[in-house]
């Protein structure tokens, strides 16, 4: 077949196509006018509903249970044991585990401000008299996880501030590093 015979019979294809578009019957067009209007039923009466039964009473929700509640710390300690194995971290090394009380506010150190605090937290260090215990190898453990504060511990001289703060020796730590607060 040549160009030109397709060329025809594709033209002859889309005359047949348009003829049949136009030419076919059309539907039944209904119009506004021609339909009547629909008539609506009278309204009902509608019965009242019928009252529900009383719902029991909810049983009470027990109160939340605090996280660690009825463990022992030293169960805990050898679940972090047992789970640093597999991490790869001392999750307590010496001088670092947490003491029983309150934390201190560690940002009363001079040159430790709240990132760093912050940051102390999460190793675990909330008291003055865990960085008081800290040896040389600790100070070296814990400033290689200080990330932006590395360095920081022994220049600020930390361990000496905090062995002042932990014995209450407010006297001397202002003589030595200004006053508190």
């Amino acid at each position: 077949m040549s160009q030109t015979t397709i060329i025809i019979i594709a033209v002859i294809v889309a005359i047949l196509l348009l003829a049949f578009v136009l030419l076919r019957s059309r539907k039944q067009h209904v119009r506004f006018g021609d339909a009547p209007a629909p008539t609506m039923a009278p309204a009902q009466k509608v019965a009242a509903p019928q009252p529900l039964a009383p719902r029991p009473a909810a049983a009470p929700v027990p109160a939340p249970i605090e996280e660690g509640h009825g463990v022992d710390s030293e169960i805990t300690a050898a679940i972090e044991d047992v789970v640093d194995q597999f991490i790869g971290i001392d999750a307590h090394p010496s001088g670092q585990t947490a003491t029983k009380g309150a934390g201190d506010t560690l940002t009363t150190l001079k040159g430790l401000g709240p990132k760093a605090e912050s940051r102390l937290h999460e190793l675990g260090v909330t008291r003055f008299d865990q960085i008081a215990a800290w040896t040389t190898d600790d100070v070296a453990a814990v400033d290689a996880q200080m990330g932006a504060f590395k360095g920081r511990i022994v220049r600020d001289k930390w361990v000496e501030q905090a062995r002042l703060l932990a014995k209450g020796d407010t006297e001397a730590f202002e003589a030595q590093f200004g006053k508190l607060g």
